[in-house]
């Protein structure tokens, strides 16, 4: 065991000798440029270790750069989206606002066109269910507004205050399945019932079978069923069906958009013995 440390120690010190000489020739030996191979060795590594670090060095401030400005760029798209955000909700309500005001400015336009007194309303909430087709208004019992008022939006009838209550008001549209208005069409003055489908149209029945219906004919309130003043515009003949003599099915369009309801008038005056009554414009007719 000693031998094998004394040979270790003595492998060792040779090594550092033979490093020494080599050192010491190294410093004494020069080269052509006139340094000593050592210092010439030594700044050779210093150098290539120098030049190392800057590439090092360099790559880093590269990384940190691109991750400082990768840092701003985030910060800049998510300033800008929620910018983007915030003008495309500003967009909105202003469509909103403005197809509000075009409801409205049609409704004040509709007014002086009535023979009737009337009093304006916003719709506050509607019904979910497909069997009840029905709307609330802030309007009730304190500003007048009474059962079986008819109620109208600036492109035709609406239907009927149903349940009034202090402030509120339910109204059934004409759209409702358990909803009926005597009717009447402009062209020839045949009289029927159009009833609620609960969907978007109307189905017009009880008609004469000597009645002339046409597509196209425009359909207005007769004015007999005691809640509809005459002449009001209720809608347009989509489709007539006949089994020979008789009418089969005949489904009318009403002219009022209930899918967007804000605004709505109630007749809540009865109209002058001399005022003639209402019909719908040609012009809102076509469209």
């Amino acid at each position: 065991m000693a031998r094998a440390d004394a040979g270790r120690r003595a492998r060792s010190l040779l090594v550092a000798v033979v490093l020494g000489h080599v050192l010491l020739i190294s410093a004494q030996v020069a080269t052509p440029a006139g340094p000593s191979l050592l210092r010439t060795t030594a700044v050779a590594v210093v150098t290539e270790f120098q030049e190392a670090s800057w590439v090092v060095a360099g790559a880093l401030q590269s990384i940190w750069d691109g991750y400082a400005a990768l840092r701003g760029v985030r910060a800049e798209n998510a300033r800008l989206t929620g910018e983007n955000t915030d003008l495309r909700v500003q967009l909105q309500q202003a469509r909103a606002e403005a197809a509000a005001a075009g409801q409205l400015r049609a409704l004040l336009e509709l007014g002086p066109r009535l023979p009737w007194r009337t009093t304006g309303a916003e719709v506050v909430a509607g019904s979910l269910s497909p069997d009840y087709r029905t709307i609330t208004i802030d309007k009730g019992l304190r500003d007048g507004v009474l059962r079986d008022m008819p109620v109208m939006s600036a492109a035709g009838v609406l239907g009927r205050v149903a349940l009034p209550a202090g402030d509120t008001a339910t109204v059934q549209l004409i759209i409702d399945r358990s909803a009926a208005v005597a009717v009447r069409t402009e062209r020839t003055r045949s009289e029927g019932i159009a009833l609620g489908n609960g969907g978007d149209t109307l189905r017009l029945e009880y008609l004469s079978a000597t009645a002339d219906l046409a597509e196209g004919d425009t359909v207005v309130t007769a004015g007999i069923d005691g809640v509809y003043p005459p002449g009001l515009a209720v809608g347009r003949v989509e489709r007539v069906e006949r089994s020979g003599t008789a009418y089969r099915r005949v489904t009318v369009r009403p002219f009022a958009d209930f899918s967007r309801l804000e605004t709505v008038l109630v007749l809540v005056g009865p109209a002058p013995v001399w005022a003639p009554p209402l019909a719908a414009p040609a012009a809102k007719a076509e469209r």
